[in-house]
Formats: structure tokens, sequence, C-alpha cells
């Protein structure tokens, strides 16, 4: 008898092959993941899950989904971010919207949403400021996780919100998530939320040049330039956070893995106590908080 998952001769590109071969060629082009990103572009030009490659993995291609796959492959050797190419990216338990207008999450900033998740029982009500929102990555993850929460997302970018907002109905979070467009927490009243998180800018600006061509060419420069030093966002946002969160209140805010000390100083100098620097699951610096320490206080599993 026959194997039914055996292909026969001649036969052309299947899952499997088309899979195989795309990986090749992203890692001769010596990109980052080439497993990952060849079945993720596999999957949008093909319609398939990865769940369709395990299962019928000598499924045919039509000359239509290979040429959409080649074209994305071709993209993806120009270093063009697989998250670029789909106009999507996951994000802790969510799927987003990206466009070239945000930043496309990245798996570093989910620290920002251990230490939330710990803040927070499953069930309090609490209000959470995200400043500087882009996407609304941030915000609406911890919304998912915290049903009773509710929260705002700032932004200067009017087509930034629009993403943002696009997020928020997509994942049915619109009723608990406002999205505004001022410069970070300008307008809000004084001790006004519970939480107050940001990603903010922080690659010094002659850093920029040198990133990798996914981030240097691909993400809004508005929210990567912390200035000369990277470090002007967090000037800026110490003394706000300080004025708009309420007295027992948390902060959690991105780092670049060298600014742990300064960025420290910065929230201690607003009579912020008990200042950490949590890392990452790289084990490098990633954000400074008053609140829990992930990685020294496991997160209850609800």
């Amino acid at each position: 008898m026959t194997d039914p998952i055996t292909p026969k001769t001649g036969d052309g590109p299947t899952l499997l092959t088309a899979w195989k071969a795309a990986q090749a060629q992203l890692k001769a082009g010596r990109i980052d993941s080439p497993s990952i990103d060849a079945r993720l572009l596999l999957e949008a030009a093909t319609g398939a899950s990865r769940m369709d490659i395990l299962t019928d993995p000598y499924r045919p291609l039509s000359a239509e989904q290979l040429s959409v796959l080649d074209g994305y492959v071709e993209r993806r050797l120009r270093r063009e971010p697989t998250s670029r190419i789909l106009g999507r990216k996951g994000f802790w338990k969510i799927m987003l919207n990206v466009t070239p207008d945000v930043l496309s999450p990245r798996p570093d900033t989910e620290t920002l949403i251990d230490v939330a998740v710990l803040a927070h029982a499953k069930n309090e009500a609490f209000t959470v400021a995200d400043l500087g929102t882009g996407s609304g990555a941030i915000l609406l993850a911890i919304l998912a996780e915290r049903p009773a929460a509710t929260g705002v997302g700032t932004d200067i970018s009017f087509e930034a919100l629009a993403v943002a907002k696009d997020n928020a109905a997509e994942l049915e979070l619109d009723n608990r998530a406002t999205f505004l467009r001022t410069e970070w927490a300008t307008g809000f009243e004084d001790d006004s939320f519970d939480l107050v998180v940001s990603n903010p800018p922080y690659i010094p600006s002659g850093d920029i040049p040198g990133l990798d061509p996914e981030v240097r060419d691909h993400d809004p420069h508005l929210a990567l330039d912390g200035g000369p030093d990277g470090l002007e966002a967090y000037r800026q946002l110490a003394p706000e956070i300080a004025r708009v969160l309420k007295s027992g209140g948390v902060f959690a805010v991105e780092i670049g893995w060298d600014q742990g000390p300064q960025v420290k100083a910065l929230f201690e100098a607003q009579g912020f106590t008990d200042v950490k620097v949590v890392k990452d699951l790289g084990d490098r610096d990633r954000v400074v908080t008053n609140g829990p320490d992930p990685r020294v206080n496991p997160i209850p599993q609800d």
C-alpha cells in the first residue's frame, strides 16, 4: 500500500519543498531565523497553516502561490522585515497590524508586560497609560491579560494612532482602550493612573546609521532616535510620569541594554523609591521600574 503523503515523481513544488527552498535561500542570504521566516512567508503566500505544513506537506503550490512566495523571499533578502512584508506581527499573546508608521514590536518589550502582569491581579480594576503607544502593542497586551483594566495610549503621530485604534478594534478591546494625540502625558491631570508604561525612543542619534537594515530602513526614526545620548525621552518622561502616576502606582519603561543606571537615576531624582533595573530573558538590562521584578518574583499562573 502506497504511503498517502509520498509525493509522485515529477510533481511540482509542495508546501514542504517550497519551505525548504525558501529556508535555504534565506540562510544563504544570512537572514536571522531563516526557518521561521520561511514558514511565515509560505503560510502567507499559500493560506496554509503551520499544521497544514506538518500534516499535509506534499500539498502542491499553484504557480500564483509560488510567484507570491518568491516575491516575499526576495523582499526578505533585501532585509525588509517579515512583519513589514506581511503587515502583521505577534506580540505577547496577541496579533497586531503593523505599518511603516509604527515600530514593529519586539520580544524584548514583553519584559514590560511581565512587570505589569505581576503588578496587578487578574481581576483587579486599574487604569494604565501607555505613553508613545505606536501600534498599541503594550497597552493592548496588558488589557488582554487584565479584563477589568482600562487604559489610554498617547502618540504624536496621527498615523500610529490609526494603527493602534484598528488593532484595538480587531482585538475587541476598543471598549477599554482610548487613544489620544498628545506628547507623552501632556493634558492629563495629576494622579490619574495606577500604571504608566512606555517604550520611548532610546537609540543615540549617532548609532542609528549602524543599526540592522531591518530596523534602520523600516522602523520610523521618530520611534528610534533618543537624542545625542539616547536619554532625551527619559528626561521628559520622568517628571511627567511622576506627575500623573497615583500614589503607590507603578511605572515601567523600556531601556537600552546599557542605560539602566542613568535612567534609574533620572527617576530617583523625581522622588521615586525602590527603583530597579529588570533584565530581559537574554539577561540584558531592559526595563526600569518601581514595581515588581518578574525575574525575582515568579509571575503567578492564573
